[in-house]
C-alpha cells in the first residue's frame, strides 16, 4: 500500500516540475540546478518520512549535536 503513495508522490513531484520547468528561463542555469536539487530533497524526504514516520525531525538533530557544547559552556 505503501507503494501506491510513492507512486502519488511521484506524480505530484513530476507535476510540479512539468508545470515550473518552462517558467525558468534558459540561460538561468543555477536557478535550475537549484530547483533540481530542492525538489530531490523534498522527495526524498517524503518517502522517508513515509517509511519512517518516527523519525526524528531537524531539531532534534540540532540538539544532539549542540547539546555537550552547551554542556562545556556551563562549566
Amino acid at each position: 500500500m505503501k507503494w501506491i503513495t510513492v507512486l502519488g508522490i511521484t506524480i505530484c513531484v513530476v507535476l510540479i516540475v512539468w508545470y515550473e520547468w518552462p517558467k525558468i528561463n534558459r540561460n538561468q542555469k543555477k536557478e535550475k540546478v537549484v530547483f533540481v536539487a530542492l525538489t530531490a530533497m523534498g522527495w526524498l524526504l517524503a518517502i522517508l518520512l513515509l517509511f519512517f514516520p518516527d523519525m526524528p525531525g531537524p531539531t532534534q538533530m540540532i540538539e544532539m549535536l549542540f547539546k555537550p557544547l552547551g554542556k562545556m559552556l556551563e562549566k
